[in-house]
């Protein structure tokens, strides 16, 4: 959603690995563990009682109600005053950033002060809060000078500590900046008319990106404006040879006209989308197109928008475009289109990221059904459908401990997080004193 601020030079980040082993090594993982749990729902179908999930290193060997399935020798987790989840996927977020809350210094300047070795090295504290949420993975869509495959790998390599990460390198836009005179080299992202969309697109798979993003229409912080800004031709041009290069692709509309066009040529996730008509509508549900609404984050801007530094008079719009958003969500929940959860966590955000849950139980969804869309929907999307989202057999170990019934009452899932497993590892654990804490 975060469109592109400065230039910076990219080696600047090879300073953060450094800074990174300091803080965030990993305890090695038990080979194997057996995690009991009072209530256990595997987004399989089956809700458990007394469940036991065995695991061999960073995945699922199997799931079972009897202790004498327990190997000798394993360690034995005991959270049977818990209910258990599936990890939790959150798939629209911007992990690169994250700011602290410095008083009298508003987000957005340091946001845009911050060169990319530093806002990585802070990004571990977002990284941090999004475990906290129950959050094992995301999808990542937007950041500067590739700060986000950077942060990917220190995560993948034990450098930091944090959720999966997929992500997407630099977003697609259009040309937005001023003309100024000298030496004025491309910012990366900027792609006008389809050459240059089949130019920037496969620079960020060059780059090592896992999925492909653009943005079709205007619309971002305390801007609720949606209008086009890629015709169908381009958009086109991006998803063809996104998924010619095996990867997935994610279009930004606030507005219903981008929405459309995007549905057209075959994305596979919408993303904001508002006021989108019903042929839209059922196209997206015969395509099996994703749609990720995003509505809490409009939310949370309007109850931060002082220390984020936005200039007053924009909070009628955007309440009335939170209204609409979630119009929307209810509508296309009705008529059957997939749904996935996506928080488009910046800022100080992170660790909210559930609470777009309790938006889509106001669109009609029962808990159940609103968990599935951070679970076995979202990690459908990701293509990952049989190793994320779901507690059985050869799945990794990301499992989640509530405090609470999650399917009588979503705000368990998003309130009562107490422990969070990711790949056989314990990263949060708020049962007992904490064993990991922030540096």
């Amino acid at each position: 959603m975060k469109q592109i601020r400065r230039f910076i030079p990219v080696a600047l980040l090879v300073l953060v690995v450094a800074l990174s082993a300091a803080f965030a090594q990993e305890k090695p993982v038990a080979k194997v563990k057996a995690v009991r749990f009072g209530k256990l729902w595997d987004a399989k179908g089956k809700l458990w009682t007394n469940a036991i999930v065995i695991l061999d290193g960073e995945r699922i060997k199997t799931v079972t109600s009897g202790a004498a399935a327990i190997p000798p020798g394993a360690e034995v987790i005991d959270l049977s005053k818990y209910t258990g989840l599936p990890g939790l996927i959150d798939v629209h977020t911007h992990m690169t950033m994250y700011t602290d809350e410095t008083p009298g210094e508003p987000m957005l300047k340091q946001l845009a002060a911050n060169p990319p070795a530093v806002e990585v090295f802070l990004a571990r504290k977002g990284a941090l809060h999004t475990l906290e949420a129950g959050v094992t993975t995301v999808r990542d869509l937007g950041a500067d000078q590739y700060m986000d495959i950077a942060m990917r790998d220190l995560i993948n390599h034990g450098e930091m500590i944090g959720p999966r990460m997929f992500v997407c390198g630099y977003g697609l836009y259009i040309t937005n900046t001023q003309y100024k005179p000298g030496l004025n080299p491309p910012a990366g992202g900027i792609a006008d008319g389809v050459p240059e969309v089949l130019r920037v697109v496969r620079q960020q798979i060059a780059a090592g990106a896992d999925v492909i993003k653009m943005y079709a229409s205007t619309g971002t912080d305390d801007d609720v404006t949606g209008f086009q800004t890629y015709n169908y031709e381009e958009i086109k041009a991006a998803v063809d040879t996104a998924h010619r290069f095996g990867k997935r692709i994610a279009v930004h509309s606030y507005g219903p006209d981008g929405a459309r066009d995007a549905v057209r040529a075959g994305t596979d996730s919408l993303e904001h989308a508002t006021d989108m008509d019903d042929t839209t509508i059922a196209e997206m549900a015969k395509r099996g197109t994703f749609y990720v609404p995003t509505i809490d984050h409009n939310r949370y801007y309007l109850d931060n928008w002082q220390k984020i530094g936005y200039a007053n008079g924009f909070q009628e719009k955007t309440k009335a475009f939170i209204e609409r958003n979630l119009e929307t969500a209810r509508k296309a929940h009705k008529a059957g289109v997939k749904i996935a959860m996506g928080s488009d966590a910046i800022y100080t955000m992170f660790g909210e990221n559930m609470r777009e849950l309790g938006w889509f139980v106001k669109a009609g969804m029962t808990p159940e059904q609103a968990l599935r869309t951070a679970t076995t929907n979202a990690a459908e999307l990701l293509g990952k459908e049989k190793e994320l989202g779901a507690v059985a057999p050869g799945y990794f170990a990301d499992l989640v401990a509530v405090e609470g019934d999650p399917l009588a009452d979503i705000n368990v899932s998003i309130n009562n997080v107490r422990w969070v497993m990711k790949a056989g590892g314990v990263v949060v654990d708020k049962t007992r004193p904490s064993r990991i804490s922030p540096p």
